[in-house]
């Protein structure tokens, strides 16, 4: 702000003032008297100037999402979350959005450590060493049926979970909230719907469920980022993905595949929407950190819905381009079914064992309690993102002490 005011005292109406000897006195008297009022009404003027432009600066936080602007990681999980924080924030907070040029996902990581972004996307699965108890959870992906629950979910979890706030502490980090996508299917070149036709394909996975699903199944898992599956397919490195129909759209994969699964296999729930720098959240006051994760748990539920409007335009798309559509039979459907008994069975004791988790059984079944807490919540708001934003809100923040939380 230019606040430019004339503070020396030199004021325009002494040289209007009589000079005359025997008026001498007063004169000075008046003089003094009129200073001492100009530059007090003027130091509360500058006072207040001041205080009004401080008021009005916000503090800008750089944001990125890493992923391409069609992604509904990217629209509306943050093109909504720029207007947004301002408005929850009452003005005191904004953002600044960072394309996929200047940061993208698999760099998330560096980009927050470097400062060179304050806020950004995170995928637990990418750092399987870092993060095992919030990896714990995220990995249960065949538990998931409703995008907006598993949302709500591994929030609340991740929320209440000191061992995974520990982790997240030690990576350098701060969790605001996490949202799923809708439900994954198998996207392929050829035709994939027994049990029998998943013998030595190579297909892309994003967790590591999703991986043991295809190792049990007789293919092989091939760990590749999301943003490369198109180069990935179109040079026969692999023969399909286990996605969901989104990725037709925001990764064009119309172009690259011939046939879509019909089959249910779970959901992708290993988010951190808003991955917070640690240094900018300590940096916050309680009300602006409280407004920070309510604008995440917003947007978080605002793309669990876009990511069911965007997976029917995929198939949309693919209806337009002939694309097959297979319905998964007996033998795979019940393939599925024997592996996601064993290996939610198993799954405890093998992360005890494989990460040391301590308790992981009782972990899973917590979680396993929170998935029925927010299908029953899910459920009676109609998977309104309106409604589990603000049942979020009441559910999680509104019992978390922000003057310690995250610190």
């Amino acid at each position: 702000c230019d606040m430019s005011l004339n503070l020396s005292g030199r004021t325009p109406w002494r040289a209007l003032k009589s000079t005359r000897n025997q008026n001498h006195k007063i004169e000075q008297l008046e003089e003094k008297e009129m200073h001492l009022n100009f530059s007090a009404k003027s130091l509360a003027l500058l006072a207040g100037l001041s205080f009004t432009c401080f008021a009005a600066q916000a503090d800008t936080l750089r944001i990125a999402s890493g992923v391409p602007p069609k992604h509904p990681a990217h629209n509306p999980l943050y093109t909504e979350f720029q207007p947004l924080l301002p408005e929850i924030s009452d003005g005191r907070l904004d953002a600044v959005l960072l394309g996929p040029e200047v940061v993208r996902l698999p760099g998330m990581r560096d980009g927050i450590k470097s400062g060179l972004v304050d806020i950004g996307l995170f995928l637990p699965a990418y750092f399987p060493a870092d993060l095992p108890e919030v990896n714990l959870v995220g990995d249960m992906a065949f538990l998931g049926s409703n995008n907006q629950a598993m949302s709500g979910a591994m929030t609340e979890y991740v929320v209440t979970c000191s061992e995974c706030q520990a982790e997240l502490k030690k990576l350098g980090v701060v969790y605001a909230s996490s949202h799923s996508t809708n439900t994954y299917t198998i996207l392929s070149k050829d035709p994939i719907t027994s049990a029998a036709d998943m013998q030595g394909k190579r297909l892309r996975t994003g967790g590591p469920q999703f991986s043991r699903w295809v190792e049990a199944l007789g293919g092989t898992p091939v760990s590749t980022p999301v943003g490369e599956t198109f180069e990935a397919l179109s040079q026969g490195i692999i023969d399909g993905t286990v996605a969901s129909t989104a990725d037709i759209v925001s990764f064009r994969l119309n172009e690259v595949i011939g046939n879509i699964t019909d089959i249910n296999l779970g959901t992708y729930h290993s988010t951190i929407s808003h991955a917070i720098r640690n240094e900018k959240w300590a940096s916050m006051s309680p009300e602006d950190r409280k407004a920070l994760v309510l604008t995440s748990s917003r947007t978080s539920a605002l793309s669990a819905q876009r990511w069911e409007e965007i997976a029917q335009m995929g198939r949309d798309i693919a209806a337009k381009d002939e694309l097959a559509t297979v319905a998964a039979d007996q033998s795979l459907l019940d393939a599925t079914a024997a592996f996601v008994e064993s290996d939610v069975a198993a799954a405890g004791s093998s992360a005890q064992e494989r990460s040391g988790i301590a308790n992981a059984e009782e972990k899973l079944e917590r979680f396993k309690a929170l998935v029925a807490k927010w299908e029953k919540i899910a459920d009676e708001n109609g998977n309104d993102p309106e409604k589990m934003g603000q049942a979020m809100e009441t559910e999680i923040w509104s019992k978390v002490d922000f003057t310690t939380y995250g610190l």
